[in-house]
């Protein structure tokens, strides 16, 4: 998340705290219920215990939550999500293929059909107010007749690295248990949100945008908090965020938002809304329960209520298998990738176990939103050894060799320990 998100969020807590901001559909009320059963899973994970965040959510069938093949040397199945394995991106390029890219679902991959999707815009910060049952609309055809364009964006689950809190830190993380793989890069291929809201008839005092999914209703904790959406504050919306209807110059395909998405570059993946549908425009402040009651810090160091999650921290990983194994006494070529959410990477360090040394950088990533490298190494015998990398970001962020726990597990950062074995 980046730090006019952080900005955005906090201000909208306290506003929705204090009663000053909006969000139909869910009674506050209840929220707070919400808030203070995360407040006794804090507790409960203070005292190493097991704990669930909630049952599987309303409305998905176990068998089908995913459209597309989930080939096992290509991702990972968790729950209604799938993560990428990183073996796949060996030989690839600069983007991640659609067939191996991650997957993060609330629920379940709608089947959505074309021809009679419509963008529904609507609110008091559209010009006469056009109501959810009488929005402005836009179809398909029209949003492609209009300006396109491309751009490189990474998405990221803040759960991404979950794992590691329990493997390697022996913290307990509950929720999807993601390794690195909830990560990708693609080109993305749409209209920008802006040029769509100022012909819908944006009005000057505009304040928030919140796009809707056409994904169930996701329940959790016994409440029906509907379908997943999260405010954008206006200036954000008429930046550089994308109504995609392309990845990787193909149709969005059904997993990955079809047959459109919003992308948010530079924030965390749930605000880019997959199969976005309604779109409220506001004059008043909007909230949502992923971004008041989700997608927050609970825990030791935080209060009661949370605390907004910061930037996506570095991270650094190994194109390689888990485990691999490496032939002793031959030159073996490392590749890996690492991120940031601060900015792009400054340099990457390989350990093999004989101390930090630079890695090589790929010169036609510099600048971008991830850094592929290299390391040549030549295990010195049999046996096992562990493999770490760590990124340092253009602002100086770098990964430390331990993250700080938090309830829920979100933004692991510390340097992975890799094993392989030379053979």
């Amino acid at each position: 998340m980046s730090h006019a998100e952080a900005d955005h969020d906090t201000r909208r807590s306290r506003q929705w705290l204090a009663g000053e901001a909006r969000g139909a559909g869910v009674d506050r009320d209840r929220l707070l219920e919400l808030g203070a059963a995360m407040a006794a899973l804090t507790a409960a994970a203070a005292e190493r215990e097991p704990v669930a965040v909630a049952a599987a959510p309303v409305g998905v069938d176990p068998g089908t939550p995913i459209a597309k093949p989930l080939p096992s040397e290509l991702l990972r199945p968790l729950d209604t999500n799938a993560e990428m394995r990183w073996t796949a991106l060996a030989g690839q390029g600069y983007v991640v293929p659609n067939d191996r890219f991650f997957v993060r679902n609330h629920t379940e991959t709608p089947r959505l059909d074309a021809d009679t999707w419509r963008l529904r815009l609507f609110g008091t910060g559209l010009r006469d107010a056009p109501t959810r049952d009488a929005p402005v609309e836009f179809s398909l055809d029209e949003l492609r007749r209009l300006p396109a364009e491309e751009s490189d964006a990474l998405l990221e689950c803040a759960g991404n690295g979950r794992r590691f809190f329990t493997e390697q830190q022996g913290d307990p993380a509950p929720g999807v248990a993601w390794g690195l793989g909830g990560v990708g890069v693609a080109r993305w291929r749409g209209v920008r949100l802006g040029t769509v809201l100022r012909l819908a008839g944006l009005r000057d005092d505009a304040v928030d945008v919140m796009p809707e999914g056409l994904d169930p209703d996701y329940v959790t904790g016994g409440i029906n908090l509907g379908r997943v959406r999260r405010p954008l504050p206006i200036a954000k919306a008429l930046d550089d965020v994308l109504l995609a209807y392309e990845m990787n110059g193909e149709p969005l395909p059904a997993d990955h938002g079809f047959p459109v998405r919003v992308v948010v570059p530079g924030w965390i993946g749930i605000s880019s809304i997959k199969w976005v549908g309604p779109v409220e425009v506001s004059t008043t402040p909007l909230f949502s329960p992923w971004n008041t009651r989700f997608y927050r810090m609970f825990g030791p160091g935080h209060p009661a209520g949370g605390t907004v999650l910061g930037a996506q921290p570095v991270k650094s990983a190994f194109e390689l298998a888990w485990d691999a194994w490496v032939p002793a006494g031959e030159e073996v070529l490392l590749r890996g990738r690492s991120w940031s959410g601060n900015g792009p990477i400054e340099r990457v360090e390989v350990d093999t176990g004989d101390g930090w040394r630079p890695a090589d950088l790929v010169a036609a990533d510099r600048g971008g939103a991830w850094q592929r490298w290299t390391a040549r190494w030549r295990p010195p015998a049999p046996g096992p050894f562990t493999l770490r990398a760590r990124a340092t970001d253009t602002t100086g962020a770098s990964q430390p060799d331990r993250t700080a726990p938090n309830t829920l597990a979100y933004l692991f950062d510390a340097v992975v320990h890799h094993p392989v074995t030379a053979h």
